[in-house]
């Protein structure tokens, strides 16, 4: 019996390929953890909130790759020192986790204090996106040659959310019909 190799099995899975070239393990779990992640670019996730949406993927691939809280804590862990995930921690002390973009040295974002959503600033800060770069760049080749190691840049600004002012002022609670 002959077995013919197709073209898609020869192109190595991108997941698998980030997770190997970071010295990290191919399983399912890191499969769906950072593959979700990656999928989902602009959208920061607690703990809890990262195990509930894996959860719901879990059950809809029958893959089997279940995850408890202690497995999930120790994989974002792992993710987060090999440069994969961001890890940011908010004004309430909560942990949030996204995908790190590769080459990316600092994600601006805005955290609403308020509603606590997290939104990303990029495409806000367009206009001075290479000033920020280089800033980032400079802060941290300073800080490599002090001899910090595996290093990453947060910046986040803080305030409340143009929704949250308009409801403030109109006396209404957003995202609540009157």
């Amino acid at each position: 019996m002959t077995t013919h190799k197709t073209a898609s099995s020869a192109i190595p899975d991108p997941i698998d390929a980030l997770l190997s070239a970071h010295g990290l393990r191919r399983t399912g779990a890191a499969r769906l953890v950072l593959g979700w992640l990656l999928a989902h670019p602009d959208t920061s996730y607690t703990h809890a909130q990262l195990q509930v949406a894996l959860q719901g993927a879990a059950d809809g691939h029958g893959d089997g790759a279940t995850l408890d809280r202690v497995t999930l804590y120790r994989l974002i862990d792992r993710l987060t020192q090999v440069s994969l995930l961001l890890c940011r921690v908010d004004s309430q002390r909560v942990r949030r986790y996204q995908s790190m973009p590769a080459g990316v040295q600092a994600m601006p974002h805005f955290e609403c204090q308020s509603c606590h959503r997290d939104s990303p600033l990029d495409g806000a800060l367009q206009a001075n996106a290479i000033d920020l770069e280089v800033a980032a760049q400079n802060a941290l080749q300073a800080l490599k040659a002090l001899g910090y190691q595996g290093l990453s840049l947060d910046l986040a600004v803080r305030g409340v959310c143009a929704d949250c002012a308009s409801a403030a002022a109109t006396g209404l609670v957003p995202g609540v019909e009157p």
